[in-house]
């Protein structure tokens, strides 16, 4: 008899508490599970599952030095569970809980059934604060304040080896995963986790609160710990732990010089603004692809402009600093929170497209993609919540304001990396320099002031509404 520990959104060892108890039963099967029709989902791409495989490399090399390799299986979950179930008479299986698309969603639907018949326990246990089955929204942030202030749990020592043989990880072609081109991408994996906090904590994280929302500057002054965390290369809460021991080591040595409060402080308050997010798809799953308040239900299905849509996707609206937010994007897998906000707020109100028609395109670039921060910020801007301030960003503003200089703008649009400095956010104002960039799809003023007009007064029109006061209730508490 074995425990199996499958292994989903947390590729590590640290702070792993499914790994740590199913360890004090008995011998352990490490497993994960390729599964080839999660990969055939719309949302996702190559480059979420190339970091997915480094992070199995790095797993797989922790786990040895254990005593037991990681066991890889692909296919259906329900028949390869099935199999190791008759095969090693399984009584237990631990796993963390899992948040996220509504594929994995359906999928543990049917797996509760099927541990149910077979007479397995699953184990499923709560992982980033994220609480399960919660009763009352006001109770959530002390419940994740008493969750992150836990010591991280120790990974076991030694792990009995288990006569079983594990097999290949199958490219993303050989699965048919869609391919997106990219210039850099972070590599996966757990070492890579705590090199990527160990450098922010010690070197970076100074100018995040004054750098955080410039796209100048954010790749280096930001965390970039997302991807990590999406894919649990390491946990919230050893980072909490990780971060609270480097602000008390500085307190000690008398060098807080090196440490600037203000950015930890809201560095932490992010970390916790993750969870939050990610507790609404885990309280309410449908907002993955449904309106949270049905008062917008039909407000822009049936306005999707197809060629709008195509020049947002290709940074080609006209707009260099929505140009080249897109293009990094697209090219890196990551950009910082104010411009994703910016772009979803273009494509949305601007363009006044429908989140759910362009969700996916975003998801599959994301290479940090989680759904519950996703889809509820792809609402939050596009002013479907019908509880969230509406706010519509000014992309000529927020080119001003986060890249004064251009510098930004002429890393990634070439076409105007010779214009001039004075006309490089709004260049159709300067009529006699030739250039091959595009000229603006719409006028944004108008279109602008156009979306503020009807979100506002659909909003004040469900202010008090039975509905609104059941999300809020819901959500908000």
């Amino acid at each position: 008899m074995v425990e199996i520990v499958w292994f989903k959104r947390d590729l590590r060892i640290k702070d792993h508490q499914p790994l740590h108890d199913a360890s004090l039963i008995g011998s352990v099967i490490p497993l994960y599970i390729i599964e080839p029709d999660l990969w055939k989902q719309p949302d996702v791409s190559d480059r979420q599952y190339d970091f997915l495989c480094e992070s199995l490399e790095d797993l797989t090399q922790s786990l040895q030095k254990l005593g037991q390799e990681m066991i890889i299986r692909v296919g259906n979950a329900e028949e390869i569970f099935i199999n190791l179930i008759n095969q090693y008479a399984v009584k237990n299986v631990w796993s963390h809980q899992e948040t996220w698309n509504d594929w994995t969603y359906q999928r543990d639907i049917k797996l509760r059934k099927l541990f149910r018949v077979n007479n397995v326990n699953w184990n499923e246990l709560p992982i980033n604060g994220v609480a399960r089955l919660l009763k009352y929204r006001k109770d959530w942030a002390r419940l994740f304040y008493q969750e992150m202030n836990k010591e991280p749990f120790q990974h076991p020592s030694k792990l009995k080896k288990i006569n079983i043989v594990s097999e290949d990880i199958p490219s993303a072609k050989s699965l048919g995963i869609e391919k997106i081109n990219y210039l850099f991408r972070q590599k996966g994996g757990e070492m890579q986790a705590y090199q990527v906090m160990d450098s922010f904590l010690n070197e970076r994280s100074y100018d995040y609160s004054k750098n955080i929302s410039s796209p100048l500057y954010s790749a280096d002054s930001c965390s970039r710990l997302s991807t990590y965390l999406a894919f649990g290369n390491i946990s919230l809460k050893q980072i909490f732990y990780e971060t609270n021991k480097f602000i008390d080591e500085n307190k000690k040595n008398k060098s807080m010089t090196n440490i600037n409060i203000r950015s930890i402080n809201a560095f932490k308050s992010r970390l916790r603004w993750r969870s939050h997010f990610i507790q609404k798809l885990e309280d309410q799953p449908n907002i993955e692809y449904k309106n949270l308040h049905s008062a917008y239900d039909g407000l822009r299905e049936n306005d999707f402009n197809e060629e709008l849509y195509y020049k947002w996707c290709t940074g080609q609206t006209g707009f260099p600093f929505v140009d080249a937010c897109m293009r990094s994007l697209i090219n890196t897998g990551w950009i910082n929170f104010r411009m994703r906000a910016m772009l979803v707020s273009f494509a949305a109100n601007n363009l006044w497209l429908d989140w759910k028609k362009f969700s996916h395109f975003l998801s599959k670039i994301f290479t940090d993609y989680e759904p519950g921060i996703h889809y509820y910020q792809l609402q939050m801007q596009s002013g479907t919540t019908g509880i969230n301030t509406v706010r519509i960003y000014n992309p000529i503003k927020q080119s001003y304001d986060q890249d004064q200089d251009g510098i930004f703008i002429k890393r990634w649009v070439s076409e105007l990396e010779n214009h001039p400095i004075e006309m490089i956010h709004e260049p159709w104002k300067s009529p006699l320099f030739k250039s091959n960039y595009v000229e603006p799809i719409i006028n944004e003023v108008e279109t602008r002031k156009n979306a503020a007009s009807k979100l506002y007064a659909l909003k004040a029109q469900i202010r008090n509404s039975d509905n609104t006061k059941k999300i809020i209730q819901k959500h908000v508490g």
